[in-house]
């Protein structure tokens, strides 16, 4: 079966880069599967002091395989996507996402896991799932501590799509750059990664995830249970299928 997961290291950066374009880099069984595997592997290396979390093709991620939701139950899938955010959240190592392309829904949480994360302007985020019938609840576990309470209302709510600028001003990202500067602003962060020690890193990244590490062991369960069960909803399978089959809703149509 072909690799939907890439992996590199060179100079003291594992680059883990979701290549699975096909299906716009979905967190499909396999995807998820091979993510968690190559983020252990850098996390297992003594010589990776950062992982850069990246991807190809214009989406960097759509969130859950609709296709793979579509009549078929997700609770083995939710829990999985639960312990993939809480693995990005835990490890030993700084993680930095690089985006320069689309997060939607599950995207989003991933995002929002890492504890870097830059994005150009040709990034464009949206937390889609209230427009089929789900709710924003394992992502919430990695975004809300980060976004104002009035940003994450009016995006978890609307589902609108916004920018880089707007992603930063919200607090989802660090850093909204031009495709110019990506390479150098990403290399910055990088070097002055590498500047501090590793016991370090280690203990600053514990000391910045003290509250979500306690709130994804508290709410975790109850979250991948709630996006399971709203999956299986009629509504949420007619939102799923209308979304695959390029037309309105049910409750969008007269």
């Amino acid at each position: 079966m072909t690799g939907l997961v890439r992996y590199e290291v060179s100079d003291q950066v594992a680059t883990v880069t979701l290549d699975s374009p096909h299906n716009r880099n979905a967190l499909s069984r396999q995807l998820v599967t091979e993510l968690s595997a190559r983020l252990a592997e850098a996390g297992g290396d003594q010589a990776v002091r950062a992982v850069v979390l990246s991807h190809t093709g214009r989406v960097f991620c759509a969130g859950a395989d609709l296709t793979e939701a579509a009549g078929l139950p997700m609770t083995g899938a939710t829990a999985a996507i639960v312990a993939l955010i809480t693995a990005i959240v835990e490890l030993p190592k700084p993680v930095i996402v690089r985006v320069t392309g689309h997060v939607r829904a599950g995207g989003m949480g991933l995002v929002g896991a890492c504890d870097l994360a830059v994005a150009t302007e040709t990034a464009s985020f949206a937390f889609t799932e209230a427009r089929i019938g789900l709710t924003p609840a394992i992502i919430s576990l990695t975004t809300l501590d980060l976004m104002t309470p009035r940003a994450a209302a009016r995006y978890y709510l609307t589902g609108e799509t916004f920018g880089a600028e707007a992603a930063a001003s919200a607090g989802l990202i660090t850093v909204a750059t031009s495709n110019a500067d990506l390479g150098q602003v990403l290399g910055g962060l990088l070097t002055q990664v590498r500047e501090t020690s590793p016991q370090g890193a280690a203990q600053t990244k514990q000391l910045l995830t003290s509250g979500r590490r306690q709130r994804l062991a508290e709410r975790s369960e109850a979250m991948a249970e709630l996006s399971a069960r709203l999956f299986a909803t009629e509504e949420a399978q007619e939102g799923i299928h209308a979304f695959l089959e390029r037309r309105p809703p049910a409750w969008l149509q007269s």
